[in-house]
């Protein structure tokens, strides 16, 4: 059987911290707040893989107010998610994500998170996408005063 999850993240820029999406360093002015790394990506999959196996979102599992995930790195937490995927006998079959930001431009940086995320997630990168847009310029994200993540997870249940 097929099962399918939803995930989003948002985070504000922040000067002084390092911009991670996907596991990968972005040369950038600023970063994201967040308790830990805040990469939007890694935790727009952790929700969706989640879902897709009704074990609720990243915040039940890694609360945000645990000193042991300050500053940690988000893709110890996806690797986490993903061992709780296996524990309940699913593997991840597809995953499809989409950052919106208005900078900085991450076409070229692509490749290298795809890379990064099919070693986390231990799946063939041609089963992943990466697509960047901008929000034109629209709200809170055009604005410039964040980054938001969208990502759709199927899985596939072992035992079927």
């Amino acid at each position: 059987m097929i099962r399918v999850g939803i995930g989003y993240d948002s985070h504000r820029w922040q000067i002084g911290r390092k911009l991670i999406l996907a596991g990968i360093e972005i040369p950038s002015n600023s970063g994201l707040l967040g308790h830990s790394d805040a990469d939007v990506i890694c935790h727009a999959i952790g929700d969706a893989i989640l879902g897709s196996i009704s074990e609720g979102d990243i915040g039940s599992h890694f609360p945000p107010n645990d000193p042991r995930w300050k500053d940690a790195p988000s893709t110890v937490i996806l690797s986490k998610i993903c061992d709780i995927a296996r524990k309940k006998g699913y593997r991840i079959n597809n995953m499809d994500v989409t950052v919106i930001l208005e900078h900085p431009h991450l076409q070229k940086y692509i490749p290298e998170m795809i890379d990064s995320l099919s070693k986390i997630v231990m799946i063939d990168k041609n089963r992943i996408s990466i697509k960047a847009k901008t929000n034109e310029g629209m709200g809170f994200i055009g604005r410039g005063e964040g980054v938001a993540a969208m990502a759709v997870v199927t899985v596939k249940c072992e035992n079927d």
